[in-house]
């Protein structure tokens, strides 16, 4: 009954305020104090007890009702600090004054009118001094001051005596940092009752942080005046704040004294309490000003003060530098993003966290800030338990388009990863099965992994994630030249792709789709010129289907050939590659087109000098693969959530800087005739191979990064800036091979005969064809003269091989690393908000306002 009561009470008072024909005098203090004096309502109480159309009514009808309310919940605020909060009551006045704050900030910042309240300077009642300080700084720092506040959200260190109780304006917070970690090596007691109150004015530090979100998307890069202050160095606790908010995410443990279902028989105070800091810190680390002038300083560890400008955080990150410290912070984010893919013979019997996208866009902060954290990351085998948890949310999410956000951070992780040189050595790492994924069963290393997760991202997933073709295929050129071994299925995944993308209808259909051939021939062309002694399986590929090369040395330059090629879209285009079957002229192939296509070019060559192909193989690419055991398909969106636009993905010459490592010379291709049928081999097996390193010296090169999407989780999608429908697969790279190319707009543009002429001489097919006329001559030999059914003999064969002098001079390895730019910059920060927005349901802060920087849609 009394809970009741001071329910009622409560919501008396939020009535008597906006009914009020005059303005009520700040001098009443019986009146205001009746919203945080008296009544212990729940965050969820005041959520439902101040109805948004209420709040809109008092900004619209009585604003010097709702300023004289904002004033006094700040300045009782500000009272308790001065009090240091010491009492029980103090303390429930301090969370009503917390909670009203949360629940009306954003419908401050909604209107643009109210948006420099806080920052306008508001005399006070008692203290003279403090006419000059906004609103705005008086609060942050009151809560900042309460973080620190002992007994109340930290355990205090009482001493004896007449100065028993401690001052809070006086406390050295550095004392009372939350978790042991980086920078601190106490652990403090925990108490729940404290998680929770850390917790709520986290939540209203992230609201005051929110008014980005009500900017418009093209001034969003303006400073935030609250984050500026919460960074700089006028912010006492800054040091003792970064310290607390990074410890306690790296060190939580889910799993706790790992009970089968302790999670539902206790309470977790720490998971919101994680989630809050993570939330807090990839806002304050995306406030960076100095970026968009000087993105290269900011991404370097050794970064001048003052480039860094005034934000702490970021300065504080950049400096991290003890191995120690780097253990800690990525064997906590490796923790915590592995805990989804945990396994148990018991159902539920573990905790389940949702704050995977926040770990994600964190670990992409300190890569970019700290770049001997990178490095860290990189020198051992953990890159590998980054990579992945990453693949598994990529091929889980392909098929839904709410997620597309989240396929596009990871795609974008895996790029700045692929740039150095360590990560593409520690692929060939072997991998165990220990993660259920919906892709074939294979037996290989984490490169095989990576290959067939891409493979089965651009075959079934959605049309959304076209754009990121060409940001996939980056990443296997940069990592291609140090592939010692891959299996039989990796390899068959390859050529499937290129199979796909070299159909004549494909590559006339759009001005660019031809660019994802030629990052596929550089992939090949990067294995046999440095890694070709382990990779006898790949090269067996290629020779079996060599029809495809043959095919891209003699596709149609004349201007009948290709309206041929465009016009037969259903049937075969005589002697090339029948086109892929698309619902329009520039949607990317379907896994069953693909499928379908597999086995075109075999039946196409029938009736030469080649025989027919085995029933085995002709139904080889129709057979369903076996999934990995546990695993279950990608689940669509739900229903209401499809309809999402988003940010346009920048084109990769806008995140990478290239140079174009094929050769340049006009030497002609050679023509070996009709392909000969070799031995099947079915996609889901692999030979046994020597695992001999070929050491190579590559020249890297530099490379920038490429801008993602913004899309949040299941109940409600964002889109941001204009609406964008596009179906294509869209690669405006201009390196040397394509710069000269003279491509309209695709609106009006139609495949000419020249323009197919200057990139088809341009395809790196030497290599290749070199490799085809030495090898296929042997391999027909060989099956002739034994008289062979079987790849094992031949797969022997290729193993004990070599091209040494045979091949053209090796080609330099181009190495693309990511490069920070404004349009990469602008997507994560709308992505990143658009998580927090859909993350933080109770209560829901923001729900029902409205939001500028992307737009909802509820189902």
């Amino acid at each position: 009954m009394g809970n009741t009561d001071t329910k009622l009470n409560f919501r008396k008072a939020i009535v008597q305020l906006t009914n009020k024909t005059k303005p009520i005098d700040a001098s009443e203090d019986a009146f205001w104090q009746q919203f945080w004096n008296d009544h212990a309502t729940t965050a969820l109480d005041v959520f439902a007890l101040v109805p948004p159309n209420e709040i809109r009514k008092l900004r619209e009808d009585m604003p010097q009702n709702l300023a004289t309310l904002l004033y006094k919940a700040v300045e009782r605020l500000v009272r308790a600090v001065d009090n240091s909060c010491r009492t029980q009551q103090e303390q429930q006045c301090v969370l009503n004054c917390v909670r009203l704050l949360t629940r009306i900030l954003p419908y401050i910042f909604e209107d643009d009118e109210w948006r420099g309240f806080f920052w306008s300077s508001l005399p006070s009642e008692n203290e003279h001094d403090d006419s000059a300080t906004p609103l705005a700084q008086s609060l942050l720092n009151a809560i900042c001051d309460l973080l620190f506040c002992p007994d109340f959200t930290v355990v205090g260190s009482r001493r004896s005596g007449p100065d028993k109780a401690e001052e809070l304006a006086n406390i050295d917070s550095c004392e009372y940092i939350w978790e042991a970690g980086v920078g601190f090596a106490n652990s403090p007691s925990r108490v729940g009752a404290m998680d929770e109150r850390r917790t709520e004015l986290l939540k209203l530090l992230l609201t005051c942080f929110s008014e980005t979100m009500y900017r418009d998307p093209n001034a969003s890069e303006e400073p935030n005046k609250w984050i500026s202050h919460f960074t700089s160095a006028e912010n006492r606790h800054a040091l003792p704040l970064f310290t607390s908010l990074l410890n306690t995410v790296c060190a939580y443990d889910p799993v706790g004294l790992g009970v089968p279902y302790n999670h539902l028989l206790f309470t977790d105070t720490v998971e919101p309490l994680v989630e809050a800091c993570i939330q807090i810190m990839i806002v304050c680390l995306d406030h960076d000003i100095t970026q968009s002038s000087s993105p290269s300083n900011t991404s370097t560890y050794n970064v001048e003060d003052s480039l860094l400008g005034d934000n702490l955080f970021i300065n504080y990150l950049s400096r991290i530098h003890r191995d120690e410290d780097f253990s800690f912070i990525l064997k906590g984010i490796v923790r915590l993003l592995n805990n989804p893919l945990t396994q148990s013979y018991l159902p539920n019997s573990t905790k389940r966290l949702h704050c995977h996208q926040e770990l994600l866009v964190f670990f992409w902060k300190i890569c970019d800030y700290n770049k001997k954290f990178l490095y860290y990351v990189l020198k051992s085998s953990d890159v590998l338990d980054i990579l992945v948890p990453i693949l598994f949310h990529l091929n889980d999410s392909r098929a839904d388009q709410s997620r597309v956000g989240l396929m596009h951070i990871g795609v974008f992780i895996l790029l700045l990863l692929s740039g150095e040189r360590n990560f593409g050595v520690r692929l060939n790492k072997p991998y165990t099965a220990t993660v259920p994924m919906d892709i074939p069963v294979f037996t290989g290393s984490h490169a095989d992994l990576l290959i067939t997760v891409f493979h089965k991202i651009i075959t079934t997933g959605h049309q959304r994630l076209q754009p990121l073709f060409d940001c996939l295929l980056t990443i296997l050129v940069n990592v291609s030249p140090y592939l010692k071994t891959l299996s039989m299925v990796a390899s068959v995944k390859l050529l499937h792709l290129l199979e796909a993308f070299s159909t004549p209808w494909f590559l006339f259909s759009a001005p660019s789709n031809h660019h994802l051939v030629f990052f596929l021939l550089e992939i090949f062309n990067n294995i046999i010129q440095y890694q070709f002694d382990g990779n006898s399986n790949l090269v067996y590929t290629i020779i079996r289907k060599r029809q495809i090369f043959h095919a891209l040395a003699n596709l149609p330059t004349d201007s009948y050939g290709i309206s041929r090629c465009l016009s037969n879209r259903g049937g075969k285009a005589g002697g090339v590659h029948r086109p892929i079957q698309a619902s329009n002229s520039t949607k990317a192939p379907t896994k069953e087109e693909l499928d379908e296509n597999s086995d075109v070019s075999e039946e196409e060559t029938e009736g030469e000098d080649e025989p027919e192909e085995d029933a085995e193989e002709k139904s080889e690419a129709r057979t369903p693969e076996p999934s990995m055991e546990g695993s279950t398909p990608a689940q669509a969106a739900e229903p209401g959530t499809l309809k999402a636009t988003l940010m346009d993905t920048p084109a990769l010459t806008q995140m990478t800087e290239k140079e174009s490592a094929h050769p340049t010379g006009d030497q002609p291709l050679c023509d070996l005739g009709s392909p000969t049928k070799l031995p099947t081999q079915e996609a889901n097996s692999e030979a046994e191979t020597t695992n001999k390193e070929n050491e190579t010296k590559v020249e890297e090169q530099k490379e920038k990064p490429k801008t993602p999407v913004a899309s949040p989780e299941k109940t409600q999608t964002l889109k941001r800036g204009v609406v964008n429908q596009r179906g294509s697969i869209r690669l405006t790279e201009s390196n040397s091979r394509t710069s000269k190319l003279n491509i309209p707009p695709p609106a009006t543009w139609h495949p000419t005969p020249e323009w197919v002429q200057a990139w088809q001489k341009k395809l790196p097919l030497q290599t290749i064809m070199r490799l085809l006329q030495v090898l296929v001559p042997q391999v027909e030999k060989i099956c002739i003269d034994k008289g062979l059914t079987d790849e094992s003999e031949i797969l022997k064969f290729l193993q004990h091989g070599t091209l040494v002098g045979l091949l053209p001079v090796p080609h330099p390895i181009l190495i693309r690393k990511y490069q920070a730019n404004s349009g990469t910059t602008a997507w994560f920060r709308t992505y990143m908000w658009g998580v927090i927005y859909l993350r933080n349901v109770e209560p829901a802060i923001w729900y029902d306002t409205e939001v500028k920087l992307f737009e909802i849609q509820r189902v």
